[in-house]
């Protein structure tokens, strides 16, 4: 239903000018079809039958809402409007003329009366448009901004609609990464050259501000921000498609670490999450995390009824428990400073909330500190921890349990990912013992900002003057955002089937090098004031990471960035007490190398590398 319009003086002054013009076209129809000689009889007749034409053409136009039209941004689809309203206008007037039977009309005057109509009706706007735009270019005051904007003619197109308007800014030139592109105009912008040529195209311009126009993951926006971050350009992004209607000068901003990641971010079905989760009790293990603290969040804002946290550290509980007593005081919020190593607490837990899902973030995941020293560690929580929380989940009824996982349990090399691997087969294992709960776990990369990424680290590294470690020149890591990870887990734990293995089409990766280039640009620093080490692999640590093992495949799901892991025929867990037994008899300091042989053996993709 339409919102009722208000005829103000200009609406009304636009509609006289309308109905002016509609006047015009019906003389103009009768002279060009007389040739501009038309016999004195014709022109009575046009007098008596000009009120049905103006008429039926002034109703088409308003069944059209022509009337509503803004003149000074009138677009394609505004036209296509006026054309519909001409065409309306133009068969009614036809059908009543024909129907009073006005003897010796010439009816190829109706057909020319629509025409011309439409023509001047188009012209009038788009002269007005163009007239509105150069008065706004001569009144800009002299504080505005010159600007560049990177990307290809169309995605500069919608940059450049965006940007009609929004004060502070004027777009001096398109640098496209097409050369043939060079020479061309765009809404009266010079394309001034190609994307290599930047840095000179704006010395040459005395520009300083660049737009990047490209979509995020887009390979160009990783290359104007690899390259040209911290150069001295003002590199900046446009807001999401959904804050362009409300675009200002302040609302591009700088270019971020997520722009570097070679992939458009993760876009959920908000609407049947909300509603698989809203009034419901979620569990979160490892919740005063990155990414546990995330997850937390997310299912507040998805309306959940209550929620269960759970960390083993008191600090990070207190934390969370203020901001999302803070952020959601209708919440009711349980806070609870445990270990998922104890079964009894976990189990005395899960049994007095009884949650419908239950989402076990917790775990130890720094590959090098679990190598040496906290083996044992990272199998009492990765591996243990998960076993009595999966446990406790079914025993109390709950309709799912997600795993958090990683892409370093695939072909692991270190304690840490093999301890991982081993969990997500713990989870299958309870799959098969309790059929009412739907077991699921979840694999993704790196995630930007969180407690065990290396941006805190060389964002450290860089506040102290260098250098800035980077363990091998050719490292490469997927990444993702702590935002991104949460919504992946919370996607898959609604879409998956017990027993499955989710992983992100996580795009292209990102050479660790790259990004500690980037953040000491975007520090204000360059190389030679924050030089970079490369100080050798860690124990444990591969070049590259992967999504699969040998033997495993992944099918699409309804999802477009999800697929789920088909693994390739490796039996399951057979008995999950002698594994309890196996490690219970490992002790407190146990030999590393029976502890790797041991791991081995449940899990045989491991290949330790020292």
């Amino acid at each position: 239903m339409s919102t009722p319009m208000r005829w103000s003086r200009g609406v009304l002054l636009f509609a006289l000018a309308d109905l002016a013009m509609v006047v015009l076209a019906w003389w103009a129809a009768f002279w060009l079809r007389f040739n501009f000689e038309m016999p004195q009889e014709y022109l009575s007749l046009a007098f008596r039958t000009m009120p049905w034409g103006v008429l039926c053409m002034a109703l088409g136009l308003g069944l059209a809402q022509v009337q509503r039209q803004a003149w000074r941004y009138v677009g394609l689809a505004d036209l296509r409007h006026l054309a519909w309203g001409v065409l309306l206008g133009t068969l009614a007037a036809t059908a009543s003329i024909m129907a009073l039977r006005y003897e010796g009309f010439a009816r190829s005057v109706l057909p020319l009366f629509g025409v011309l109509t439409l023509v001047l009706l188009a012209g009038s706007r788009a002269a007005w448009r163009t007239l509105a735009e150069r008065h706004a270019l001569r009144q800009r005051p002299p504080g505005h901004t010159p600007l560049l904007i990177v990307g290809t003619l169309e995605e500069a197109d919608q940059a450049l609609r965006t940007l009609k308007g929004v004060p502070g800014w004027h777009v001096a030139g398109i640098v496209s990464p097409r050369g043939e592109d060079a020479g061309r105009s765009l809404q009266n912008v010079a394309v001034v050259g190609g994307s290599d040529a930047l840095g000179s195209v704006a010395e040459t311009l005395g520009v300083r501000s660049v737009l990047v126009a490209s979509p995020p993951g887009s390979a160009l926006r990783r290359e104007v921000l690899l390259r040209w971050s911290g150069t001295g350009l003002n590199v900046l992004s446009m807001p999401v498609a959904d804050h362009w209607l409300s675009a200002s000068a302040t609302d591009l901003r700088q270019v971020q670490l997520e722009d570097l990641l070679g992939r458009t971010p993760v876009v959920l079905d908000a609407r049947d999450l909300a509603e698989w989760l809203s009034g419901q009790t979620v569990l979160v293990s490892g919740a005063g995390g990155s990414i546990g603290a995330e997850l937390c969040r997310q299912v507040a804002r998805l309306g959940v009824a209550r929620l269960v946290c759970v960390d083993a550290s008191e600090a990070a509980i207190y934390e969370l428990a203020q901001e999302l007593r803070a952020v959601h005081p209708q919440l009711q919020g349980h806070y609870y400073t445990a270990n998922v190593r104890e079964p009894d607490r976990m189990a005395a837990i899960a049994s007095r909330h009884r949650p419908a899902v239950v989402f076990h973030a917790a775990a130890y995941k720094h590959v090098p500190l679990m190598e040496e020293l906290n083996e044992i560690e990272a199998l009492h929580t990765n591996v243990l921890g998960t076993l009595h929380l999966a446990r406790a989940a079914g025993e109390c009824g709950a309709a799912r349990f997600v795993l958090v996982s990683t892409d370093k349990a695939v072909n692991p090399t270190n304690v840490m990912g093999a301890s991982k691997r081993l969990a997500e087969r713990v989870v299958q294992a309870v799959a098969a013992q309790h059929p009412g709960t739907q077991y699921v776990a979840v694999r993704f990369g790196n995630v930007l900002g969180s407690s065990g990424s290396v941006v805190p680290l060389f964002s450290a590294q860089i506040a102290r003057g260098g250098p800035v470690t980077v363990t091998h020149p050719e490292i490469v890591r997927y990444f993702m955002t702590i935002p991104e990870a949460a919504q992946l887990v919370v996607q898959a734990g609604w879409m998956g089937r017990s027993g499955q293995i989710y992983v992100l089409d996580m795009g292209e990766p990102v050479r660790i090098v790259e990004l500690a280039r980037l953040l000491i640009r975007l520090s204000g620093k360059t190389e030679a004031e924050v030089p970079i080490a490369f100080t050798g692999l860690r124990p444990g640590e591969k070049l590259f990471e992967e999504w699969l093992a040998s033997g495993e495949t992944t099918e699409a799901t309804a999802h477009p960035r999800l697929r789920v892991v088909r693994e390739g025929g490796q039996p399951p867990l057979a008995d999950l007490q002698a594994l309890e037994r196996w490690m219970h008899g490992l002790g407190a300091a146990p030999e590393p190398q029976a502890l790797r042989e041991g791991l081995r053996e449940r899990v045989p993709e491991y290949t330790p590398r020292f």
